[in-house]
C-alpha cells in the first residue's frame, strides 16, 4: 500500500531568508498542500525558478530543482518538460522576473503551452534590490529611484497571457490558503500552460499594496452569477476592469500541448543512450552528405 505524502514530506532543510510575513510563505505553504493532495512524490516534480526574492522558493521545495538566472525559468522549464514528459514541471518568480527581464520568454511559453505550471509572485515591487518599481507597480509609486512617483503604466500579465493564447489563467491571494491551494492544483493538473498570478504582499517595501489593501480590492469571480471561464470575453472583460481585481480561475481552455505538436521521440531523453553504436553515427553522417 502505497504511503500518503504530507506538505511535510515537500519540505527542505534549508533555512527560508524571506522577511516575516512574506507573501511568498504563503504560496510556498500551499504549493506543498497541493501536491501532496494530488499524490505527487518529490522524485517526479521538477522545480525551477528565476532570479528576485520569490525565486528562492525552489530552494524550499523538496524535490528536483533549478535556481536559474534572471528572467530564464521558462526556457528551462520547457526543456525539462520535452526531455522528460513525466515529470510534473513547474516554474515559480516574481513579477520583475516574468513581466520585466522574462517577458519575451513569458510570451512565447504562454503561445507554445507545454504542459507545465507557471507561478508568479506578485508584490508589486523589486523587493530584493530594495524596493523599486516593478511591471506591475502603478503609476505614481514612489520608491528611493521614482521619488516624485513610477511614471510607467502597470502590465497587465493576465490579460497579455489571454491574448497571447493562454490556455488556463488564475489568480489567488497569499493571504486565502485554502483556495490558492485548488487554484494550484487545477493549474497542476490542466493539460497544457497554466498560469497562476499570486498577489504576494511585500511587507518591507511596498506599504501601498498591503494585505489590507488586497483584500479591501479583490473579489471571486465566482461571485458573478453569470461569469462563465471559458468564454474568453468573459475574462477580457474582468482582467480590464478598472474596479476589484478578479480573483480564482479566470480562464481556461483545452488545447493540443507542445509536446503533443512537436514529433517528440517516442522514449524520452531520459531513456536513451549516450553511447550509440557507430553505425548510427555513420547513419547521421549520410544523411548530411
Amino acid at each position: 500500500m502505497a504511503t500518503m505524502l504530507t506538505p511535510k514530506d515537500f519540505a527542505t532543510a534549508t533555512p527560508s531568508w524571506w522577511c516575516a510575513g512574506c507573501g511568498d510563505y504563503g504560496v510556498l505553504s500551499a504549493l506543498k498542500q497541493a501536491l501532496a493532495e494530488l499524490g505527487k512524490v518529490p522524485k517526479d516534480v521538477a522545480f525551477v525558478s528565476g532570479i528576485g526574492c520569490s525565486g528562492k522558493i525552489s530552494g524550499y521545495l523538496h524535490s528536483y530543482a533549478f535556481h536559474g538566472v534572471h528572467g530564464r525559468a521558462l526556457p528551462v522549464a520547457t526543456a525539462v518538460k520535452l526531455a522528460n514528459r513525466d515529470l510534473t514541471v513547474i516554474a515559480a518568480g516574481g513579477d520583475g522576473d516574468g513581466y520585466a527581464i522574462g517577458a519575451g520568454h513569458f510570451l512565447h511559453a504562454v503561445r507554445r503551452n507545454p504542459n507545465m505550471t507557471y507561478i508568479i509572485m506578485d508584490n508589486q515591487t523589486y523587493g530584493l534590490t530594495k524596493g523599486q518599481s516593478s511591471p506591475t507597480s502603478q503609476a505614481g509609486y514612489v520608491t528611493g529611484t521614482s521619488p516624485q512617483g513610477n511614471p510607467d503604466a502597470p502590465i497587465n500579465g493576465l490579460a497579455v497571457a489571454l491574448a497571447a493564447g493562454g490556455t488556463f489563467l488564475a489568480r489567488g491571494f497569499s493571504a486565502q490558503p485554502k483556495l490558492l491551494v485548488d487554484l494550484l492544483k487545477q493549474a497542476i493538473l490542466h493539460e497544457g500552460f497554466s498560469l497562476v498570478e499570486v498577489m504576494s504582499p511585500c511587507v518591507t517595501y511596498n506599504k501601498i499594496n498591503t494585505y489590507a489593501w488586497f483584500k479591501e480590492n479583490t473579489y471571486y469571480v465566482t461571485e458573478k452569477e453569470t461569469y462563465d471561464s471559458t468564454n474568453r470575453m468573459h475574462a477580457f472583460e474582468v482582467l480590464n476592469d478598472d474596479g476589484k481585481l478578479p480573483l480564482g480561475v479566470i480562464f481556461q481552455e483545452a488545447r493540443p500541448t507542445l509536446e503533443a505538436l512537436a514529433h517528440l521521440p517516442e522514449l524520452p531523453i531520459t531513456q536513451v543512450t549516450l553511447d550509440p553504436h557507430s553505425s548510427d553515427l555513420n547513419a547521421i553522417q549520410d544523411a548530411y552528405v
